[in-house]
């Protein structure tokens, strides 16, 4: 039996996970529900007696991808997907506005450990603190850190952004996604302490959307203090949503479900359903449509971009571990759009100008930098090395730049092959998931086999020894430097490790040529 806890809400009983013990869905805030929609987070009300801490807390609500939906699970288009993220939902988990709870992973309630505060990924979108792909129970066990994840309001309820139609009058906050986990971080501040955890030595860290929100954290001025390390996987966040965007889908939003500025007390009323189904209009995610749900420069939560035009002054002396893969747009774009595996090279430059938002000179001078390198790459394998880079490599290297002049850097790049799919992934979004959390939890990922063991043990552990020390390195990889703008060391995750300074540098700076993404 695991060990009761006492928590500023009372007392919990959790369960045990493989060789930890686990507290699930534990409330670190009040239920953002009517009539406290799009409003800041509140204190969770305590509880008398026990609190059985067995299971998740329901997901936000979100629109579903398609390997979770009920409704596409027999539909063969949707086959490869579903097989890519085996795992990542063990059992149905139900979604709902009642969200804000948390999950704790601890090898015992004894002791002073780092702890480690995962935040999902789906963008600002979608996704889950509970998902079977990041279940902290493996992390904790073998690297000795207790494992936090947590779900807050995502897409419209966690980013409808009502400040320029009158939100302020009735009590409505911007960015309340974020907010969340700020109280989330409020509550491992103040209980961690209790499950083994050290409050003095707390990493975020999260990939692709989670990434980006471990990226705004470090710019919120109410999170300065409350995490002392940060790892950015395949997230790189320079700038957030422009306020006027923000404002003009928020009145498309009011316009959808029939509310008026000045009338926004009916936004309580509206089913949760309905307000599902006007997110899913605004296509959020969809091809050229640019982003619109997400963290916004509202002068207080998030006072300026996050790091443009350099890194944020509340992040001074935060040690950063950031990276990207190799080829992370495979596993994006290629379950709705195969074609991006199997395309000739007459259409090369067109693809690569689509994706990068580019003109096509543009798109010629940018193949004809990463051409060199890969003589012997097809047009589908130069594509997906260059479109990954616009989206999620060359943003690292920007942000390892800018922080590296106020706090130790360590630059990675994942480049082993995954063998799935036959091989036409390369190393896709989302192959660090099991490396770091669990080496077999992702068998769709990473194949069935032994292949990436070693790998998984290595960057496993070193993200444990960051979040110990502030340094990943360890005993199993060559060492690895802190990152700075002349030498740029970056470690090279493989089948064999190795530290590469400025790696493929003639093909970062002609990323660097290009227009900023917006």
């Amino acid at each position: 039996m695991t060990a009761i806890i006492e928590t500023t809400g009372g007392r919990v009983r959790g369960i045990a996970m493989g060789a930890t013990s686990a507290f699930l869905g534990i409330p670190y805030a009040a239920a953002p529900v009517a009539p406290h929609r799009f409003m800041a987070p509140r204190p969770a009300a305590p509880w008398a007696g026990i609190r059985e801490a067995a299971n998740f807390p329901p997901s936000a609500c979100q629109v579903l991808f398609p390997f979770l939906d009920p409704a596409l699970a027999q539909d063969p288009a949707h086959a490869a997907t579903r097989d890519f993220h085996r795992g990542i939902e063990d059992a149905p988990i139900p979604y709902g506005e009642d969200c804000l709870g948390l999950n704790v992973w601890t090898p015992s309630a004894a002791g002073k450990r780092p702890v480690m505060v995962w935040l999902h990924g789906g963008g600002f979108a979608s996704g889950s603190g509970s998902w079977g792909w990041w279940t902290g129970d493996d992390l904790a066990a073998r690297q000795d850190v207790v494992v936090v994840t947590l779900n807050h309001r995502l897409n419209i309820f966690g980013f409808l952004s009502l400040a320029d139609h009158g939100g302020a009058e009735h009590g409505l906050s911007t960015n309340v996604g974020v907010r969340d986990i700020v109280k989330a971080l409020e509550w491992v501040r103040d209980n961690i302490a209790g499950f083994g955890g050290d409050p003095g030595n707390v990493t975020i860290f999260g990939q692709s959307g989670g990434g980006m929100k471990v990226t705004t954290l470090m710019a919120m001025p109410a999170a300065k203090g409350l995490f002392h390390k940060a790892i950015v996987q395949s997230g790189p966040f320079l700038r957030a949503v422009p306020r006027a965007r923000a404002a003009e889908v928020a009145g498309r939003m009011l316009a959808r479900l029939g509310i008026a500025s000045g009338r926004l007390e009916a936004l309580q009323t509206v089913p949760a359903e309905a307000l599902v189904a006007a997110f899913a209009s605004a296509n959020e995610g969809g091809p050229g449509v640019l982003r619109q749900f997400a963290p916004v420069i509202d002068g207080e939560s998030l006072p300026a971009d996050p790091f443009e035009p350099g890194a944020p002054a509340t992040a001074a002396g935060v040690p950063m571990l950031i990276g990207a893969t190799s080829e992370e747009v495979t596993s994006l774009q290629g379950f709705g759009e195969p074609t991006i595996f199997t395309f000739g090279a007459d259409e090369l430059t067109g693809r690569v100008a689509r994706a990068c938002e580019i003109e096509p000179s543009a798109a010629e001078a940018l193949v004809a930098a990463y051409r060199p390198a890969r003589p012997q790459a097809t047009p589908a394998q130069l594509y997906a090395a260059i479109a990954s880079d616009r989206r999620f490599g060359f943003g690292s290297i920007t942000q390892a730049e800018r922080q590296a002049g106020q706090a130790a850097v360590y630059a990675y790049r994942l480049t082993w092959q995954s063998p799935v799919q036959g091989g036409r992934m390369g190393a896709p979004h989302n192959l660090d998931l099991p490396l770091v959390f669990g080496r077999d939890r992702a068998p769709g990922v990473t194949g069935e086999g032994t292949a990436h063991h070693a790998l998984s043990a290595a960057m496993q552990t070193a993200w444990a020894n960051f979040a110990r020390t502030g340094n990943p390195h360890h005993a199993g990889l060559p060492h690895w430097p802190a990152y700075d703008a002349r030498v740029r060391p970056t470690m090279i995750f493989d089948q064999a490790c190795e530290v590469v300074n400025d790696p493929a540098g003639a093909e970062r700076q002609a990323q660097a040529a290009l227009p900023p993404r917006l």
